[in-house]
């Protein structure tokens, strides 16, 4: 605007009505009656080029104050009118200005001199954070998207209340899909005759189809013990705050028949690709069967799981079929390998080294080598007791090798299998599981979200007692090359007995088949209660932890150890085994000091209380009774507390990870 008012264009015209006068003075010159001519035409064109650019200019400026008073009419509407509310704050937090709309918003006739406090913490809190200068706030029941603008402490507001309700919409709306499954419907419908069957599998399907109508879902039966769902965002929500209580009605009706039914429910949630959801649906399916059944799990595709239910048993298959299957797929692994390498959990105990050594076993039975990985330095008691006996009693003590030996052995064509635990985290070296081409898995243990990435072969079942049962039913699958020597039946029966607490835990008729099989082939009863012994001093120091016991609810035991001793894992979990056998107590619990520099919290139920679900919240894992976990802390105290708040919300119904 400045640079137009200067009238740029008159520099040229000042220049042309020189170059004209000099050229009218020449031509006088040379000849004064063209001179004239040319110079009358030369004003009278010159006149007629001044004038114009001088309406122009006027035209022009007219044009621009007409622009800029229009303009500043449209800024005063739009600043006063549009649907848009300003506030003008000062330092101390307080409106120096707000236009008309933000009035009406905040239905207040005058809102200067007003402390932002009053309007809104949540406006004082964004004006106070430094790393953001946006937010979204609720104001008289609408949404508002705020920006702060810092250096003139201005804060605009858009009214986004339609935008959020379009997006929960949208969110509720959107596809989901379940995959459920009957579990057990196969073993339970065998022996059945025709009708029976028919009259079984009318009852299931009665019992889904009802619930699915009274949900609004689409459910189809796609194979006797399979149903497909389909549902949305917001009736999973509802499903959610009932807790899923289909699991309760199909276990409760089927029992009523003198039939123990129960379902297991896997759902994909949280995406727009319906072949991504069906892959999460599946995924989730896979891991409620490796936790033992009659749950639901929900998986989201950022990795995030919700469980419910888990309130059962898992229970136990009668048939062999699987055992033998997998024995004999195992059989060929092994066959096709030049070495088996057999791997534990830290800190083992027998059934873990039992289990490894029935592996090697299975090796031998093979005519291939084997070897059990083993840290020296984490044994504890009764282990230390059994790999003397081996190492006095047997050849193949010079089996047994260090990680970092057994590191410098392996090779491509070698089998690597992980026995009692299936949490890459857990096992005795994690590098090793790198350096292996061939992986299998065997476990007892219910499935967690952390697990041994592409194994070869797995092995779960978390009906069976301790993987040493499962162990002992593969070996009686293999080739008879080899038979099972005095120390590795005993070894395979300590196992049992340890994790069975004698046979009076998770016990079914499978774990007596198992120890009548290790019994014919020369365990020693005796021997298993020698290296189980324990001394004078352990008792004491399990008895002063006892002493501390204290019920956070019925039945729901807690002990703890001293703040400043550390304690074998051993005694921790001994400590909530006897626990467990004292009268009114449902669920126990043993927090203590652990030599690792962590908190170790053993827990242990007769079944009524998922214990599993517990240690999961605080990072750990096991079955329905038996479970434990380890803590980063150096308070038992506070420890203690996160326990409590984690029994409260298992208690409540779910769990989530």
């Amino acid at each position: 605007m400045g640079t137009f008012r200067k009238r740029p264009i008159r520099y040229p015209l000042f220049v042309l009505s020189i170059f004209g006068i000099v050229t009218f003075v020449l031509l006088c010159i040379w000849n004064i009656g063209i001179g004239i001519g040319y110079g009358v035409g030369f004003v009278l064109l010159m006149a007629y080029t001044w004038k114009v650019e001088k309406i122009t200019f006027e035209e022009t400026e007219k044009h621009i104050e007409s622009i800029s008073f229009r303009m500043k009419k449209v800024g005063e509407e739009a600043l006063l009118e549009m649907p848009i509310g300003i506030l003008l704050v000062n330092d101390q937090y307080e409106i120096e200005w707000s236009n008309p709309y933000m009035q009406n918003v905040l239905n207040m006739e005058n809102l200067v001199g007003e402390g932002i406090v009053n309007i809104s913490d949540d406006i004082y809190v964004l004006m106070k954070t430094e790393e953001t200068n946006e937010d979204t706030i609720t104001l008289r029941d609408r949404k508002y998207r705020v920006y702060y603008k810092k250096e003139e402490n201005l804060l605009y507001f858009f009214d986004v209340t339609e935008q959020i309700a379009i997006e929960k919409q949208y969110y509720a709306d959107s596809t989901v899909i379940a995959i459920l499954f009957v579990d057990n419907y196969d073993e339970i419908t065998q022996a059945m005759d025709d009708q029976p069957r028919s009259l079984t599998n009318t009852l299931v399907t009665s019992i889904v189809n009802d619930w699915a109508a009274e949900q609004g879902i689409f459910v189809k039966r796609i194979s006797s013990d399979r149903f497909l769902a389909v549902l949305n965002e917001s009736i999973l929500m509802e499903l959610e705050k009932k807790k899923f209580a289909i699991l309760d009605t199909i276990r409760e009706k089927t029992a009523q028949k003198n039939m123990s039914l129960t379902l297991s429910i896997g759902v994909g949630a949280g995406s727009s690709s319906l072949v991504e959801l069906g892959e999460l649906a599946q995924s989730s399916l896979d891991l409620v069967l490796g936790r033992g059944g009659d749950q639901v799990a929900i998986k989201q595709p950022t990795g995030k799981l919700k469980f419910y239910g888990g309130k059962t048993n898992p229970v136990e298959k009668r048939t062999r079929v699987r055992a033998r299957v997998i024995s004999h797929a195992l059989r060929d692994l092994i066959q096709d390998s030049d070495q088996v390498f057999v791997m534990g959990h830290k800190n083992p105990d027998m059934d873990s080294i039992g289990a490894s050594v029935g592996v090697r076993k299975m090796a031998q039975m093979n005519d291939v080598k084997g070897y059990v990985i083993i840290n020296f330095e984490e044994l504890n008691g009764s282990v230390t007791r059994l790999m003397n006996e081996i190492e006095s009693k047997s050849d193949f003590y010079e089996h047994f090798l260090t990680p970092e030996e057994a590191a410098t052995k392996m090779t491509e064509k070698s089998l690597l299998i992980i026995v009692d635990t299936h949490k890459p985290n857990l096992v005795i070296d994690s590098h090793l599981l790198k350096l292996a081409e061939k992986v299998v898995v065997i476990d007892h243990h219910r499935r967690s979200e952390d697990f041994i990435e592409n194994p070869t072969l797995v092995y779960m079942e978390p009906y069976a007692s301790s993987t040493a049962e499962l162990v002992t039913e593969l070996l009686e699958y293999q080739p008879k090359r080899a038979k099972i020597n005095m120390l590795e039946a005993t070894a395979l029966l300590a196992g049992i007995i340890v994790d069975t607490k004698s046979f009076t835990l998770r016990t079914g008729a499978r774990t007596f088949e198992a120890a009548s099989y290790l019994r014919t082939n020369g365990a020693d009863t005796v021997l298993v209660q020698r290296l189980l012994k324990e001394d004078v001093d352990t008792y004491i120091e399990r008895s002063k932890i006892v002493q501390t016991v204290k019920f956070v609810k019925p039945g729901i035991a807690i002990a703890v150890g001293e703040e400043a001793k550390v304690y074998d894992s051993v005694l921790i979990a001994q400590t909530a085994d006897i626990l467990l056998t004292m009268k009114d107590v449902g669920a126990s619990f043993v927090i203590a000091h652990r030599s690792d520099g962590k908190i170790g919290i053993s827990a242990r139920s007769l079944g009524e209380v998922n214990v599993q679900l517990v240690m999961e919240k605080l990072g750990g894992g096991g079955h329905l009774t038996n479970a434990a976990c380890q803590v980063e802390s150096n308070s038992i105290a506070g420890v203690k507390k996160y326990l409590e708040e984690a029994i409260n919300e298992v208690l409540e119904g779910s769990s989530e990870s």
